[in-house]
């Protein structure tokens, strides 16, 4: 069987990795994918075009275009990516991305901090509820630790300084926007934003609940239009060993 994967997952966040996982195997039982992953150090400026330079050099040892898959900052740069390099992409596929890409959770985050003066703690605990719903204090404490390391190690390109925008425009590639009805981070009007600048092969599909990591939550139900688009888009599916090829 070929080591090259036919889809690439990119991960721009150790952190939130884990909530990639269930749809990543499910996925891998019927095509061969591929995580990338990037990992910022502190020193590192947070923005997401060192990542973009660094996925182009992945990319360019593999010999045919790809279908790209990332979440949120993740897809951030999977669109950053194909707008500068379309050859090279197959098909882009955001999850909890808005028309305004730039929109994000960590986005939400620093607005709370500039509007509500509290502790970082207290604020990532509010976004605990507004990402996940309410949660028990043991599990609230775990997930604020989760975005506490977002924020340190993530390209997400805000701060409490400032908070960067990009003008909304088309994608020169086959693209599908994923979101669920329930996020109130990425809410369905950022969703169907996209509308005016869809394709005809272009897709938008949203899951009834989940909030911002519904693939995380729904992995079946978001595997099926996946699948289907990327079938649209060339990708031949089989049932394989599921597996995933690391980067």
């Amino acid at each position: 069987m070929s080591k090259i994967p036919d889809v690439l997952w990119l991960n721009t966040s150790p952190s939130l990795q884990i909530f990639n996982q269930r749809l990543i195997r499910y996925l891998s039982r019927k095509v061969l994918i591929a995580e990338w992953d990037y990992l910022q150090t502190p020193d590192d400026p947070c923005v997401p075009d060192i990542a973009v330079t660094l996925l182009h050099d992945y990319l360019k040892s593999i010999n045919k275009p790809i279908h790209l898959i990332g979440h949120s900052t993740s897809g951030l740069v999977g669109l950053m990516y194909a707008r500068k390099y379309p050859e090279r992409v197959k098909s882009l596929t955001l999850l909890s991305v808005g028309v305004h890409p730039t929109v994000d959770w960590q986005a939400h985050y620093y607005v709370h901090r500039h509007l509500l003066p509290c502790s970082r703690e207290i604020s990532l605990a509010n976004m605990v509820k507004s990402l996940f719903g309410e949660q028990d204090r043991k599990i609230t404490q775990n997930l604020v630790r989760i975005l506490e390391r977002d924020l340190d190690l993530s390209p997400s390109p805000h701060s409490l300084l400032k908070r960067q925008s990009m003008i909304p425009r088309e994608v020169p590639v086959p693209l599908m926007v994923c979101g669920s009805h329930d996020d109130v981070i990425i809410d369905p009007n950022l969703i169907q934003g996209w509308q005016p600048f869809l394709k005809p092969e272009d897709r938008i599909w949203e899951c009834p609940e989940g909030r911002y990591f519904f693939h995380h939550f729904s992995p079946l139900n978001v595997a099926k239009p996946l699948l289907e688009f990327w079938q649209e888009n060339s990708l031949v599916l089989s049932d394989i060993t599921p597996q995933v090829i690391a980067s």
